[in-house]
């Protein structure tokens, strides 16, 4: 169990204010773990290694972006993540990159070394309806090529996963340590409660 929260540059949603606040809530509850999400710019680094939280997951999100819609292009901006990796990690904070199923942007993940990746799962949910199969297909073949390539780093996963199309891709792909849910969660929280939404999900990710 954990929460997310990503502060952006422009504070639209959370602030980096709240993070002091919610690092506090979380650590009073020994098994739920705190997650920051966003963009290493200087003071995002400098704010998450003074809140010292479970996991930063570092997205590659312009400041103008509405959400998260691609992951990194790990040769492009290799030194650069290699960099922010190091400063996290030397801290003692677990560090996952977000990518895309797409093996050429990770041919040189294994020189960053991060300890997770995060799975953007915008295309699976797209099309998970019409064809489950060729959904996945993408997805274990980055699973396959990192598990040839950069076999100690772990799975996350993420982007409009829901009660839907949870469980088969928890079943299709059982290395997922970690998923990030956030908008369906509410979304069904306004029909079932949050109280009983988040039993739902729960349960789905308990048995698989």
């Amino acid at each position: 169990q954990g929460i997310t929260l990503h502060p952006r540059p422009d504070e639209r949603h959370a602030k980096f204010s709240d993070l002091p606040l919610i690092s506090k809530l979380v650590n009073s509850h020994s098994k739920i773990e705190f997650n920051i999400e966003g963009y290493p710019s200087e003071r995002f680094i400098n704010e998450v290694i003074n809140i010292k939280p479970d996991q930063v997951t570092l997205v590659p999100d312009p400041p103008d972006a509405l959400t998260s819609s691609f992951g990194w292009n790990c040769k492009e901006h290799n030194i650069f993540l290699k960099d922010a990796v190091k400063q996290f990690q030397s801290n003692k904070i677990r560090v996952s990159l977000f990518v895309s199923p797409s093996t050429y942007t990770l041919e040189h993940l294994s020189e960053i070394q991060p300890d997770r990746v995060e799975l953007y799962t915008f295309d699976y949910a797209k099309n998970f309806s019409t064809d489950k199969e060729g959904s996945i297909k993408p997805y274990k073949d980055v699973v396959n090529f990192l598990e040839k390539t950069s076999p100690d780093i772990q799975l996350n996963a993420g982007h409009d996963l829901n009660l839907n199309n949870l469980e088969f891709i928890l079943k299709e792909i059982p290395s997922i340590k970690e998923v990030s849910i956030g908008h369906a969660l509410v979304c069904d929280a306004f029909t079932f409660g949050l109280e009983e939404t988040i039993k739902k999900y729960r349960l789905i990710t308990s048995v698989n």
